[in-house]
């Protein structure tokens, strides 16, 4: 006995669900993989044995200057030390301060703008706030007791001089014809 069937001929409609109250969002693949990407990407730099730790992302923020969220900061490794150049502009060397506790660089920032204008006719006061913190894990080769700063024209400049035993001094080798 052989079997015949009939195909039912399948239409399909599409609608694309609106966001409000009690309905669900649109898939968002995008936004998805760029959440997962972040999160590889935490748990990559927590597990780092780089120097300063895979720079974590360590920040404190309060107030309405976001330059200052997250300041920029270049981390170069020399022969002779580590070299950090963090970008603080509008910033001057008395709103910026560095220190070295529990084995790690803290860099902290705050700035306080008051602005304050009066005419006949109209009066004008405008106050922002801004503070960062960001801090680095210390390779255990530094030393620690020679660490030098500088601060010109916005840009903070940390040299971290590596121990002189940490320091890979350049070495020839002879080459032997046999």
């Amino acid at each position: 006995m052989t079997q015949t069937g009939s195909k039912v001929p399948q239409t399909r409609t599409e609608t694309q669900p609106q966001a409000g109250a009690g309905q669900v969002r649109p898939w968002r693949p995008f936004e998805s993989l760029r959440q997962e990407i972040d999160k590889i990407f935490e748990d990559f730099g927590r597990d780092w044995r780089a120097p300063f730790g895979g720079l974590p992302r360590e920040s404190l923020f309060s107030g309405a200057l976001g330059a200052l969220a997250n300041p920029a900061v270049d981390i170069v490794e020399k022969d002779d030390c580590f070299e950090i150049s963090a970008e603080l502009p509008g910033m001057d060397d008395k709103n910026v301060e560095l220190k070295i506790a529990n084995g790690r660089l803290i860099i902290k920032g705050e700035k306080k703008e008051e602005r304050e204008e009066k005419t006949k006719e109209s009066y004008l006061s405008e106050r922002r706030f801004g503070a960062f913190e960001r801090n680095f894990a210390l390779p255990e080769d530094v030393d620690a007791q020679k660490i030098e700063a500088t601060f010109a024209n916005g840009v903070l400049k940390v040299k971290l001089p590596k121990r002189p035993e940490a320091q890979k001094p350049e070495q020839k080798i002879a080459i032997k014809t046999s």
